[in-house]
Order: C-alpha cells, then sequence, then structure tokens
C-alpha cells in the first residue's frame, strides 16, 4: 500500500533531493564498510561540497545530528529513503526494448533501491514473447488492458525519439505518474505526470565543455540533472 508523501518532501529544492540521492549513496558505502556515525564535514568531504551545504541539506529532515557526536549512519539513511519516497516498492514498466533496455535490466540497483521492473514492452513482433531477465516482452499494443490488471506508477522510455512522444501519451492515459526518457527528445507531458530526462549527448556535451575550459566547478547538484 503506498504511504502518503513526507512532510518534507513538498519543500525539498530538486536540487536538494538530488543531493540527499548522492547522500544516500554515500552512506550505504559506509554502512557497508561498518561506519555507525559520521559527521557533516565527513560528507562534505567524501563528496566535495561544502560542510556548510551539508549541515544545511540535513537539517531540512529534522533534528537527526547531535553537537560533538554527528549523525547515525543508519537512522539518516532510514530517513533520507523515506523523504525521498524509496522507503516502499514503485512499480516500473520498460517501453522499448532495445540494447540500452537490455543493458538496464541487468543493472540489479533498481530492486535494491525500490524499484521493480514489472512489465515489458515492444511494438516489434520479432520481440514480443522474448523472456529477457526473467520477464517476458508484451505487445505495447496492450499496454491499456494490461495495466488496468496490473497498474504501475512509473515507467522507463528507452524507444527512439521519433516514436517517445505518442508512448508517453498511451502511458500516461494508461495512468502512469512518471516517466524516465532515454529518448533524445523533449517531451510534452501534462503537469500531473513527472518527468525525467536523461540525454547522454548533452551530458557529454557539458563534459567537452568542462575539459575544453577547465571547469573546476563540481557542485553536486550537476551529478544527476534534471531536466
Amino acid at each position: 500500500m503506498s504511504k502518503s508523501p513526507s512532510p518534507h518532501s513538498d519543500r525539498l529544492s530538486r536540487a536538494t533531493a538530488s543531493r540527499l540521492s548522492l547522500y544516500l549513496r554515500c552512506l550505504e558505502a559506509w554502512h557497508r564498510e561498518g561506519v555507525a556515525r559520521f559527521s557533516s564535514g565527513d560528507l562534505a568531504r567524501e563528496l566535495g561540497i561544502t560542510d556548510a551545504q551539508v549541515r544545511k541539506d540535513l537539517a531540512q529532515l529534522g533534528n537527526l545530528g547531535q553537537r560533538g557526536i554527528g549523525y547515525t549512519t543508519i537512522d539518516l539513511t532510514v530517513e533520507i529513503r523515506r523523504v525521498l519516497g524509496i522507503d516502499r516498492t514503485w512499480r516500473a514498466a520498460m517501453v522499448g526494448i532495445g540494447n540500452l533496455a537490455r543493458a538496464l535490466l541487468r543493472y540489479d540497483g533498481f530492486q535494491a533501491h525500490g524499484f521493480e521492473v514489472v512489465a515489458l514492452y515492444d511494438a516489434s513482433p520479432d520481440k514480443i514473447g522474448e523472456i529477457i531477465e526473467g520477464k517476458t516482452i508484451y505487445d505495447f499494443a496492450m499496454l491499456e488492458d494490461q495495466l488496468l490488471v496490473q497498474p504501475i506508477e512509473l515507467a522507463i522510455v528507452t524507444v527512439p525519439g521519433p516514436a517517445a512522444q505518442a508512448v508517453a501519451d498511451r502511458l500516461v492515459n494508461a495512468g502512469v505518474k512518471g516517466i524516465l526518457n532515454f529518448a533524445p527528445v523533449m517531451l510534452k507531458l501534462p503537469v500531473r505526470v513527472q518527468l525525467v530526462t536523461v540525454d547522454f549527448t548533452i551530458q557529454l556535451e557539458q563534459l567537452a565543455f568542462r575539459v575544453q575550459t577547465g571547469d573546476d566547478d563540481h557542485r553536486l547538484s550537476d551529478a544527476y540533472p534534471i531536466v
């Protein structure tokens, strides 16, 4: 059953939410290494930002740290997961099962962080019925009917650019609430549907710019840009 949004989540900026995701990766690594407590300075040094920024971000989660003692790794991990809404499982569909989709399906980090790809769709007759990582590829024409029986909240779109908008429109009509778009186009969606676009070409352009200019401004919010 879905939980109601965290009382903190409405106040967090996108940049803060992006930093919290990176804080979480660091905390998970420390937990595996047996680090039970840490200071804001420890986290700042690990991620290359200021101590003040870390304290400001974590203060938005409540009074979780103690002066002179710091933060408890497991407690802060639990709170960040709650605020980001990943303390439960999010069901997702993936549309367009090409090479990128197959690579993403082999990544085990999705399920570890609360995301379960439960349905695969493609329009190619050659792919329909194929089993990838234990999941069957269904005909995209069946999308609406299947989502009536097996509702999902998120979709991952990995289709070619020219097909992306039509795919997104059908996902929206089927009740999807958020789309992670890997197609190299800007989708137009209703305001009720959240969109994150991952355009590898844009990221390479930005990398080339930094290399060319020697840009040393490594702001943490640039690590996971939200387009």
